[in-house]
Protein backbone atom coordinates (compact mmCIF):
# COMPACT_ATOMS: atom_id res chain seq x y z
CA UNK A 1 0.00 0.00 0.00
CA UNK A 2 1.24 3.59 -0.91
CA UNK A 3 0.85 6.54 1.61
CA UNK A 4 2.07 8.84 -0.50
CA UNK A 5 -1.64 9.77 -2.02
CA UNK A 6 -3.14 10.12 1.61
CA UNK A 7 -0.19 12.31 2.67
CA UNK A 8 -0.55 14.55 -0.27
CA UNK A 9 -4.05 15.35 0.93
CA UNK A 10 -3.37 15.58 4.35
CA UNK A 11 -0.79 17.84 3.78
CA UNK A 12 -2.16 21.40 5.25
CA UNK A 13 -0.28 23.34 2.68
CA UNK A 14 -1.29 24.18 -0.75
CA UNK A 15 -0.29 22.19 -3.49
CA UNK A 16 2.13 23.74 -6.08
CA UNK A 17 1.31 20.76 -8.77
CA UNK A 18 -1.25 18.18 -9.63
CA UNK A 19 -1.33 16.00 -6.69
CA UNK A 20 -2.41 12.93 -9.22
CA UNK A 21 1.04 13.54 -11.22
CA UNK A 22 2.93 13.82 -8.08
CA UNK A 23 1.73 10.85 -6.00
CA UNK A 24 2.16 9.09 -9.45
CA UNK A 25 5.37 10.04 -9.32
CA UNK A 26 6.70 9.34 -5.76
CA UNK A 27 4.97 6.03 -5.90
CA UNK A 28 6.87 5.42 -9.45
CA UNK A 29 10.10 6.22 -7.95
CA UNK A 30 9.66 4.12 -4.62
CA UNK A 31 8.58 1.07 -6.79
CA UNK A 32 11.23 1.63 -9.19
CA UNK A 33 13.65 1.66 -6.37
CA UNK A 34 13.17 -1.55 -5.09
CA UNK A 35 12.86 -3.20 -8.50
CA UNK A 36 16.32 -1.87 -9.47
CA UNK A 37 17.71 -3.05 -5.85
CA UNK A 38 16.27 -6.57 -6.39
CA UNK A 39 17.28 -6.74 -10.36
CA UNK A 40 20.95 -5.93 -9.75
CA UNK A 41 20.59 -8.97 -6.32
CA UNK A 42 19.45 -10.99 -9.00
CA UNK A 43 22.08 -10.10 -11.44
CA UNK A 44 25.02 -11.07 -8.82
CA UNK A 45 23.19 -14.84 -9.01
CA UNK A 46 23.30 -15.36 -12.55
CA UNK A 47 26.04 -17.97 -13.70
CA UNK A 48 27.71 -14.78 -15.79
CA UNK A 49 28.02 -12.07 -13.30
CA UNK A 50 30.90 -10.34 -15.27
CA UNK A 51 28.16 -9.86 -18.29
CA UNK A 52 26.01 -8.34 -15.64
CA UNK A 53 28.21 -5.43 -14.63
CA UNK A 54 27.02 -2.69 -16.81
CA UNK A 55 23.40 -3.84 -15.75
CA UNK A 56 24.14 -3.99 -11.91
CA UNK A 57 25.83 -0.80 -11.86
CA UNK A 58 23.12 1.47 -13.50
CA UNK A 59 20.01 -0.80 -11.37
CA UNK A 60 22.24 0.63 -8.39
CA UNK A 61 22.45 4.30 -9.36
CA UNK A 62 19.15 3.88 -10.57
CA UNK A 63 18.04 2.88 -7.05
CA UNK A 64 19.64 5.59 -5.49
CA UNK A 65 18.23 8.39 -8.07
CA UNK A 66 14.63 7.00 -7.58
CA UNK A 67 14.79 6.69 -3.86
CA UNK A 68 16.39 10.37 -3.90
CA UNK A 69 13.58 11.52 -6.24
CA UNK A 70 11.05 10.16 -3.80
CA UNK A 71 12.14 11.92 -0.99
CA UNK A 72 12.49 14.91 -2.80
CA UNK A 73 9.16 15.08 -4.19
CA UNK A 74 7.68 13.98 -1.23
CA UNK A 75 8.48 17.16 0.61
CA UNK A 76 5.87 20.00 -0.49
CA UNK A 77 6.50 23.14 1.76
CA UNK A 78 8.94 25.75 0.15
CA UNK A 79 8.26 23.98 -3.20
CA UNK A 80 11.23 24.60 -5.18
CA UNK A 81 10.28 23.85 -9.39
CA UNK A 82 13.93 24.38 -10.51
CA UNK A 83 15.49 21.85 -8.00
CA UNK A 84 12.37 19.56 -8.49
CA UNK A 85 13.01 19.75 -12.51
CA UNK A 86 16.37 18.88 -12.29
CA UNK A 87 15.82 15.78 -9.79
CA UNK A 88 12.87 14.89 -12.08
CA UNK A 89 15.53 15.11 -15.42
CA UNK A 90 18.09 13.37 -13.22
CA UNK A 91 15.47 10.36 -12.54
CA UNK A 92 14.29 10.45 -16.33
CA UNK A 93 17.91 9.99 -17.35
CA UNK A 94 19.07 6.95 -14.82
CA UNK A 95 15.42 5.19 -15.48
CA UNK A 96 16.04 5.24 -19.70
CA UNK A 97 19.50 3.80 -19.01
CA UNK A 98 18.72 1.48 -16.91
CA UNK A 99 15.67 0.12 -18.74
CA UNK A 100 17.76 -0.08 -21.91
CA UNK A 101 20.12 -2.58 -20.70
CA UNK A 102 17.52 -4.34 -18.87
CA UNK A 103 15.51 -4.95 -21.82
CA UNK A 104 18.27 -5.95 -23.50
CA UNK A 105 19.03 -8.82 -20.72
CA UNK A 106 15.14 -9.57 -20.18
CA UNK A 107 15.12 -10.61 -24.06
CA UNK A 108 17.45 -12.84 -23.40
CA UNK A 109 15.44 -14.78 -20.81
CA UNK A 110 16.63 -12.79 -17.60
CA UNK A 111 12.76 -12.07 -16.43
CA UNK A 112 14.62 -10.16 -13.28
CA UNK A 113 15.88 -7.70 -15.99
CA UNK A 114 12.42 -7.35 -17.86
CA UNK A 115 10.60 -6.62 -14.60
CA UNK A 116 12.84 -4.23 -13.75
CA UNK A 117 12.90 -2.30 -17.46
CA UNK A 118 9.34 -2.04 -16.83
CA UNK A 119 9.38 -0.44 -13.53
CA UNK A 120 11.70 1.73 -15.18
CA UNK A 121 9.94 2.71 -17.95
CA UNK A 122 6.74 3.56 -15.85
CA UNK A 123 8.76 5.76 -13.45
CA UNK A 124 10.19 7.50 -16.70
CA UNK A 125 6.94 8.26 -17.74
CA UNK A 126 5.45 9.63 -14.41
CA UNK A 127 8.33 11.85 -14.01
CA UNK A 128 7.61 13.02 -17.79
CA UNK A 129 4.23 13.52 -16.65
CA UNK A 130 5.21 15.37 -13.39
CA UNK A 131 7.63 17.63 -15.45
CA UNK A 132 5.17 18.49 -17.67
CA UNK A 133 2.58 19.32 -15.08
CA UNK A 134 5.12 21.60 -13.34
CA UNK A 135 5.93 23.78 -16.44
Amino acid sequence: MSYARTMAEQHPGEHPVDVQALTAAIDAAYDCAQACTACADACLSEEDVASQVRCIRLDLDCADVCATTGRVLSRQTAFDADVTRAVLEACIAACAACAEECEVHGEHGMDHCATCAEACRRCEQACRDLLAAIG
